[in-house]
């Protein structure tokens, strides 16, 4: 019987072409209000797999708009009772439900105080969407799974379709419009000398750059909620602060060389980390002669993450299932958290 995780992944896609289509006269709208706004900064509020995508979002508008973007941790504003100025940015809340009350109660306070808000959500009729000035639709359809999977992928596609109508980017925008198709072409790639080598490991480290450290932190979070491995991420450039210390001979070492300037550091990364004796799986385009695992590239170098996190949510469900474990219900695990 196929997983919930698995149909819904291979869903994706289609969940893309809804949300282009269906968003696109609203995606206008708030594009030119931002613009003719000019905010000072994008501040977001996110958990979990939502605030993987909340890195990415901030990490594309300094990149394309020359403006600062940051994650504001929820309790500065829910336990501590902070009131912030936030009259000159973009207030964004990333949720696949639009229940937590700890996005809910800040975006609340937001709308009285008159800010710039937007909330990303896959249900539209939800507190955080009532909330918030903008609801910008996910349009995933329904997803049962505890993993999110296609809401996470159509977190990170709203936040580029944005950003691109924002900056006026046709080539981008073009690339999105694309990118349904290549998404199906990386959930045909395999991945299973990793499902092979993570079968037994009860650790992994997972390291990103750029754009790609939110697909790490993504992807280590998937591996500890369906395949019960402690796994974390790190930064490429963070790895020799101190991370380095426990890789020993056999650590398994998942690295994301995607295309663009962070690649050939990546690369080299690999390298030396195999020279230690790390067990390295690296993830790059078929460029790169010494990948252990093939992702498939798409039109722009900011949607690379995109196609390597559908190749990787395939891979972690095999992983869980080779694992005797059941990807839809993790332990201890709801698909609704409820924080403050």
């Amino acid at each position: 019987m196929t997983s919930l995780m698995r149909q819904e992944a291979l869903e994706t896609p289609a969940a893309l072409i809804r949300q282009w289509n269906e968003n696109d006269q609203l995606r206008r709208e708030i594009a030119l209000e931002w613009r003719d706004f000019s905010p000072y900064s994008f501040v977001t509020l996110a958990r979990g797999s939502s605030d993987h995508a909340a890195q990415y979002l901030n990490y594309l508008v300094s990149l394309k708009l020359k403006k600062m973007g940051t994650s504001l941790p929820p309790s500065i504003l829910t336990l501590h009772q902070t009131v912030l100025d936030l009259s000159q940015s973009v207030c964004v809340a990333i949720s696949q439900s639009g229940k937590s009350p700890d996005l809910i109660q800040p975006f609340e306070f937001f709308k009285k105080s008159h800010f710039e808000t937007l909330a990303m959500v896959n249900v539209e009729d939800s507190p955080l969407a009532r909330a918030a000035k903008y609801c910008y639709p996910l349009k995933a359809g329904p997803e049962l799974s505890v993993a999110a999977t296609k809401s996470f992928i159509a977190s990170l596609y709203a936040s580029a379709s944005l950003i691109a109508e924002m900056d006026l980017d046709r080539q981008l925008s073009s690339s999105l419009e694309a990118l349904p198709e290549k998404l199906i072409l990386s959930q045909n790639e395999k991945w299973n000398q990793l499902i092979t080598n993570l079968n037994k490991s009860a650790r992994a480290m997972i390291v990103g750059r750029g754009l790609g450290f939110s697909i790490a932190l993504e992807a280590a979070l998937k591996l500890k909620e369906t395949c019960n491995i402690q796994a974390e991420a790190f930064s490429a450039a963070e790895i020799k602060h101190g991370p380095q210390a426990i890789i020993e001979h056999g650590y398994p070492l998942i690295i994301f060389a995607l295309k663009g300037p962070t690649q050939l550091g990546m690369v080299e990364l690999a390298k030396e980390m195999r020279q230690r004796g790390a067990q390295v799986f690296l993830i790059a385009d078929q460029s790169i002669p010494d990948r252990d695992g093939t992702y498939h590239t798409t039109d722009h170098e900011y949607l690379e993450p995109i196609s390597c996190i559908q190749s990787f949510y395939l891979m972690a469900e095999e992983l869980a299932i080779s694992r005797g474990l059941d990807p839809d219900r993790p332990r201890s695990l709801s698909k609704v958290t409820m924080t403050l």
